[in-house]
């Protein structure tokens, strides 16, 4: 592991920024760049696209590691290259920015009031491919529906079940076991969430680490058990489906928990600007993000 990128994920200021739109979230992620569906005829050509667009927020000037501790990338990313050079490279080498790779295969259908991930068959051979791409850790997501105890308490089985594989690996899971925001119980899910993570917390080897990945609190602070835990490297925020706006409000109440937004980073980005309107866009959202994630 490398210890430079250890001391960046434990201590630094900034926040993550996730640029892990798979195969299913692409479309979406490309019409709200402004890429309709009639600008590509297969996926292959979808995936040429969102490389491209990843590529142009990656080399921008105001992507830098002053705000960025570590981008997450999509399997199909960590493949390419940029500028000559595999992408998980080039952020670390160019940039100075901690390569994470998604290795989750999507959710499976809601039942006990929660989405377990779909089985990972090939995650030690996806590993060894990371491994080799010089990635530093993983993430990868279900999600929690409404305050089931059983769900919960399978949703986190299996988060730290593929954790611990990923760790014996050499590398950093973030384990993200989001929270729906438009529970109706949204609150007493984080409860019973958080005592269910602590439980595996507790029970790891004290050389041992993960992160987590954690929709922003109804409670402000409500983490602040986990972001403590000698365990825990880092404790970071998803934005779950609030605005930029919204997100950044809400995650300023809770100290110590840094942001990795997805939509919300690249919120404004549009693929007819100048590369002096993408450039201001995209540090304006930047900036804003990171000053929230250093309260």
């Amino acid at each position: 592991m490398n210890n430079k990128q250890v001391e960046i994920m434990k201590n630094g200021n900034g926040f993550v920024a996730a640029l892990d739109q798979s195969g299913g979230s692409t479309p979406k992620a490309l019409m709200g760049y402004g890429i309709s569906k009639e600008r590509y005829k297969n996926e292959e050509e979808m995936f040429d696209l969102i490389h491209e667009m990843r590529t142009r927020i990656i080399t921008s000037p105001a992507f830098k590691s002053e705000y960025i501790l570590a981008a997450i990338l999509f399997e199909q990313t960590m493949d390419r290259k940029i500028e000559g050079m595999w992408t998980a490279d080039y952020l670390w080498e160019k940039k100075g920015i901690v390569p994470i790779l998604k290795v989750d295969k999507g959710l499976a259908p809601e039942k006990n009031g929660v989405q377990l991930m779909n089985p990972i068959p090939n995650l030690d051979s996806l590993l060894d491919r990371a491994i080799e791409r010089n990635i530093f850790g993983t993430k990868m997501r279900s999600v929690i529906k409404s305050a089931n105890p059983e769900g919960i308490r399978q949703i986190i089985q299996q988060q730290f079940d593929y954790g611990k594989q990923i760790i014996e690996k050499g590398l950093i899971p973030i384990i993200e076991p989001e929270v729906d925001i438009n529970s109706p119980d949204k609150s007493e899910s984080e409860r019973i969430m958080k005592e269910e993570i602590l439980k595996h917390l507790n029970s790891l080897p004290k050389d041992d680490f993960i992160m987590l990945k954690l929709s922003i609190p109804t409670e402000d602070n409500f983490y602040a058990e986990l972001i403590n835990h000698p365990q825990v490297m880092r404790v970071v925020a998803l934005s779950g489906g609030y605005t930029r706006e919204e997100a950044v409000k809400a995650l300023k109440k809770n100290h110590g928990l840094i942001a990795s937004f997805s939509r919300a980073l690249v919120e404004g980005l549009n693929d007819k600007q100048t590369d002096e309107e993408f450039n201001e866009t995209l540090e304006s959202s930047i900036k804003e993000i990171y000053e929230a994630s250093i309260v």
